[in-house]
């Protein structure tokens, strides 16, 4: 069993990391415990030079990082040699059905040659140069269709399905369902990435995902954010097991999940009017703003309401199991009570890395005793209350992310 975190970003990306390069990458997957991670920005240039003068091939349609770039971490813990996939994310941005639509896809394609040969297609359409998420006016089924075309291998993921400005069932610039984007070639859509703010049981009452594999990535835009989200892989490391698994649910056992209210779409609001609110408030207020009077930004469980059959709680049958969690950094914040990029929080967190194991290890199978031993009794305390599920959230609204507490601190 391994995770997989396979929607990423370069620094090629707008509003990334400086540190979104491979060296920094892989550094952080070895301190997450990810073994397989996207490329991200495979239609960039630059960075695609930079895919083929830094990885070596590994496995089948996998590569790894050269000796010469990798990056020193002292740590007490065996260290893995993390696989990257070859991936990227192109933004749609069309007219269709008398509506702009702006849609969100990500590929994950075979090999670097692969990647150079869909380049070459898609910079006929658009500019590539300016952003690693280049934007391009062909739809996403015209995307779909020249991605199978040039690559019939490639894996394509509408990406981050529910957010509000950028997605297949955006509430802005969206649609209501897989047929409608697509056409005649939603049948060659076999997996959806459900996206940070919500979870397999609010995806699990919209049946039109019946037939589909839910999947979970992070899209990272700092290595240090690797692994918000991940698939949990049961098979063999390769792109044509990885592939299988994520069209078929054949090897996917299934996600890391963030807590859907810690996303920053997850309810209703306006970020500079102060305003959060619940679908049920919104909805009672005609979804405008009751400081500005201008139309909310929907956020997730209110889209999902929308398109959902299904009351809370039901699901369809033989549903993949799941796991929520928060990154360890933001928990040892809110029980230390500083903030996540302090000298305190930064010191601790790199002190269990480096004596317990990668992060999700320490999340997940760490006794509560040795957590004390290195971080306090405060942070062990913190650490078991995740596991159980028992913290607190003030949601995530309009881009900002929600705030984790711990009932009674």
């Amino acid at each position: 069993m391994f995770y997989a975190d396979l929607h990423i970003h370069s620094r090629y990306s707008r509003a990334t990391s400086r540190d979104c390069d491979l060296p920094h990458l892989e550094l952080w997957a070895r301190k997450k415990g990810i073994a397989l991670v996207g490329t991200g920005d495979f239609t960039h240039p630059a960075w695609r030079q930079e895919l083929q003068e830094q990885l070596l091939p590994a496995e089948e349609g996998l590569y790894r990082l050269k000796e010469v770039y990798r990056l020193p971490w002292d740590s007490a813990w065996p260290q893995g040699e993390p696989r990257f996939l070859v991936t990227g994310e192109i933004s749609s941005i069309y007219k269709q059905g008398g509506k702009t639509r702006k849609v969100h896809n990500v590929l994950l394609l075979p090999s670097l040659e692969a990647a150079e040969k869909l380049a070459r297609r898609l910079e006929r359409i658009g500019n590539l140069q300016a952003d690693g998420r280049p934007i391009l006016g062909l739809s996403s089924h015209d995307l779909l269709a020249l991605t199978l075309e040039t690559c019939p291998q490639a894996v394509f993921l509408p990406a981050h399905i529910w957010t509000p400005h950028f997605s297949l069932f955006g509430a802005f610039s969206g649609f209501d369902s897989l047929e409608e984007c697509f056409g005649d070639l939603a049948p060659y859509v076999r997996a959806v990435e459900t996206g940070l703010s919500s979870d397999p049981p609010m995806n699990g009452r919209v049946p039109q995902l019946d037939a589909l594999q839910l999947v979970s990535h992070s899209d990272a835009h700092s290595p240090q954010k690797l692994g918000r989200e991940a698939d949990v892989l049961e098979t063999e490391l390769s792109y044509p097991a990885v592939k299988r698994a994520l069209e078929t649910g054949d090897g996917l056992w299934g996600t890391v999940e963030f807590f859907p209210q810690e996303g920053k779409y997850h309810w209703d609001g306006h970020r500079n009017c102060g305003v959060c609110l619940s679908p049920r408030e919104a909805k009672a207020l005609e979804n405008r703003c009751p400081v500005c009077g201008k139309p909310l930004t929907i956020g997730v469980e209110h889209r999902v309401e929308d398109l959902a059959r299904r009351q809370p709680g039901e699901g369809p049958a033989g549903a993949k199991p799941f796991v929520r969690l928060a990154p360890l950094a933001t928990v040892l914040a809110a029980r230390l009570g500083k903030g996540e990029q302090t000298k305190t929080v930064q010191g601790v967190y790199e002190a269990l890395l480096a004596q317990l194991g990668p992060e999700f290890t320490v999340l997940r199978q760490t006794p509560a005793e040795a957590i004390a031993s290195l971080a306090g009794e405060a942070a062990a305390q913190g650490v078991e209350l995740l596991r159980q599920g028992k913290v607190a959230w003030r949601p995530g609204f309009d881009g900002e992310y929600g705030k984790l507490s711990f009932p009674g601190a």
